[in-house]
């Protein structure tokens, strides 16, 4: 066995047997309920209330009893979020993340900005739930067991990544009940937090009233206000994950838009009210920061401080679990949705077009990889620190959210004509647009100089590589323009030539398996497969009698998205193909066309090869690749060298493979 099929047999052992495209319902089976994309992408939101809280309490050191404020305006918050981006559901029934909506209603250079923030943010959205986790759970284990928290979380980021190079549904799946009992504990422990204190309220109320009264005297009403407003602003970590649902729209069963909605209602719901019950607990329960816990670990062991037997440390030990875990499923998010952004920047030639292509088990493979070894290296680099990655994961979520808000503030003010709703949906977005910004330009002030420089100089970095590779993309697309002359002048001879055998001067070809045959690998009627099929004429003029074009029509994650655009691909390949073999008939030569649809080229041409070589024994496969004057690392990163790995498996098996050159 080589090492080639080792490591195929290797690959097929941890992450499944490929699934075949082919079955009408494989969308079906891969799609995640309403329910299931509240464990799978609603996580991202719930699990903020494991820090972003705690974040804003901090932040009201000395006056604790203003979270009262800070909860409400909170919960609102979340709400009037959510609220805006069900509109942007309903706009983008295909997918609304922040890229596609910044780039269709801004800019496409906009949407670069707002899709470049987004990346990151899901790097840091995996980064920052597995390190959460990981806080949550080493906040009960002895301190001397603190070394090993790194190393676990790196763990579970690597644990994430192996099940979803398996699929969706096998990544959240697994991890329902968890999420389950994360619900039910932080019920329970907010429930019995209020009912507990029921007959203190009227202490809290007065306490509060003269707290307030007590702050004004010393810091002023401005000062009072800037106190509520910085603790609101420093939890904005709390809103981050309410874009998700919005974003992964297209891994949603149908009617996806009722699902997503009915998804986002879930989330909303479930957020604001574990949030603001969690931040009236802590005041209820007198909660103080303590170095190496999480604020809601002493919240729980305050809690159960006076139930007796170690039912209470049972109950804490419980809900830390759940808390560990539900971060763990939040980290979910980054790896649902960020391969999908890269794949949309991708197909629109921002970034490589590599990162739009599925695997074998019809996940974007190579953007699942990319997220998970920027995540380790995030998490190694900031050595699991949740203060810092925190400031970082604000920043960039609430640009994507700014720009989101800002597009469908204009798109409701150009569409006042047609839309009846339109004043009351550009409220909801005004709104949100006011908030996320006065959000995003407090974290940026407040937390520069502690990091939040740190995201910015990243983000734009990838900003500027973005533009660099798209230039480089329309440059190449401008070159292969000059070619499609050739297509033209085919058109044109194809047309002469039919009209002449109208007329009974041309017989038709006939078939004789013996002679010599060029097999070409094309894709589409083009100015590249013309090229290549006419320099075969050129170097080897009447040789070849025979002539079999071959094209692979590959899936990716812009036509990965349902049973009829799997059918238009394979239709719109058959359809080019057969242009070719009209056009060598036409012209006196035997033609067929060989041709398949899947998620890897390579693959499937060494399908279609024992058929070919059957049926057209004496026989070279030929296949054009660019060439570029001055080839750099970026020219092989970006642009696709399918031809050489095609020519290794033929050579294997002994059928020669000739490289045409098209130098650009």
């Amino acid at each position: 066995m080589t090492s080639l099929n080792i490591l195929r047999s290797v690959k097929k052992l941890v992450l499944g047997r490929g699934r075949d495209f082919r079955d009408q319902n494989i969308f079906h089976k891969l799609a995640l309920t309403a329910f299931l994309a509240w464990v799978g992408l609603g996580s991202d939101g719930l699990s903020s209330s494991c820090y972003g809280p705690a974040e804003a309490f901090k932040a009201l050191a000395g006056h604790p009893t203003l979270g009262i404020f800070v909860a409400i305006a909170t919960g609102v918050t979340i709400l009037i979020i959510a609220s805006s981006y069900s509109h942007i559901i309903e706009l983008f029934p295909y997918g609304g993340g922040g890229y596609l909506v910044a780039s269709k209603l801004l800019s496409p250079e906009i949407g670069v900005v707002s899709g470049s923030a987004l990346l990151i943010d899901y790097v840091l959205t995996i980064t920052i739930s597995i390190a959460s986790g990981a806080d949550a759970i080493f906040s009960f284990l002895p301190g001397n067991m603190l070394g090993f928290k790194l190393w676990f979380a790196v763990f579970g980021v690597s644990v994430l990544l192996i099940l979803n190079l398996r699929g969706i549904k096998e990544a959240v799946v697994p991890l329902v009940p968890v999420f389950l009992l994360f619900i039910v504990t932080h019920f329970i422990a907010i429930v019995y937090a209020l009912f507990s204190h029921m007959a203190d309220f009227g202490t809290v109320y007065r306490e509060t009233g003269s707290e307030l009264a007590s702050s004004v005297s010393t810091l002023g009403y401005s000062g009072v206000l800037f106190l509520i407003l910085k603790a609101y602003s420093l939890g904005a970590g709390t809103f981050t994950g309410i874009e998700a649902v919005s974003n992964g729209l297209p891994v949603l069963r149908e009617p996806k838009v009722e699902t997503a909605k009915k998804t986002m209602t879930y989330m909303a719901v479930s957020l604001s009210v574990t949030v603001m019950g969690l931040m009236l607990a802590y005041i209820l329960f007198d909660v103080r920061d303590t170095p190496g816990k999480t604020l809601n670990a002493i919240l729980f062991q305050n809690i159960v401080a006076s139930w007796n037997g170690h039912y209470g440390m049972i109950f804490v030990w419980i809900t830390l679990f759940s808390e560990a875990v539900l971060l763990f499923i939040a980290a979910q998010t980054g790896f649902l949705d960020g391969p999908r952004v890269l794949a949309n920047m991708a197909l629109d030639k921002w970034l490589p077009s590599r990162f739009a292509m599925l695997s074998d088990r019809l996940v974007t493979e190579k953007g699942i990889l990319l997220m998970g070894t920027a995540s380790l290296a995030m998490m190694v680099l900031s050595k699991g620190s949740v203060d810092f990655l925190i400031v970082l994961y604000s920043i960039n979520v609430f640009i994507t959210f700014t720009l989101s808000q800002l597009g469908m503030v204009k798109h409701w003010w150009e569409k006042r004509e047609s839309e009846k709703r339109w004043a009351s949906k550009l409220a909801v977005n005004g709104i949100g647009l006011v908030l996320t910004t006065f959000i995003l330009l407090s974290v940026l002030i407040l937390k520069f100089h502690e990091g939040g420089w740190v995201t910015i100089l990243i983000t734009g970095l990838l900003v500027m590589g973005a533009f660099f590779i798209k230039a480089h993309y329309k440059k190449t697309y401008d070159t292969l323009k000059r070619l499609d002359v050739i297509v033209e002048a085919a058109v044109l001879t194809g047309a002469d030539v039919s009209d002449k055998e109208t007329a009974g001067s041309c017989p038709m070809p006939a078939f004789e398996p013996e002679s010599k045959t060029a097999a070409i690998l094309v894709n589409g009627f083009n100015g590249l497969g013309l090229h290549t099929l006419f320099s075969v004429f050129r170097l080897f003029g009447e040789s070849y009698r025979n002539y079999v074009f071959v094209e692979i029509g590959s899936i990716d994650a812009g036509n990965f998205k349902g049973a009829d655009e799997i059918g238009n691909l394979g239709n719109f390949v058959r359809n080019e193909t057969s242009k070719y073999v009209d056009y060598m008939k036409e012209h006196g030569y035997y033609a067929e066309a060989y041709v398949s649809i899947g998620t890897d080229v390579v693959e499937e041409i060494n399908k279609l090869v024992p058929d070919i070589t059957a049926r057209f024994p004496n026989i070279v496969f030929f296949g054009g690749q660019l060439v570029f004057s001055k080839e750099s690392l970026m020219d092989r990163w970006l642009h696709n060298y399918t031809v050489f790995a095609v020519q290794q498996n033929l050579y294997v098996h002994g059928i020669p493979f000739l490289i045409l050159p098209i130098k650009v």
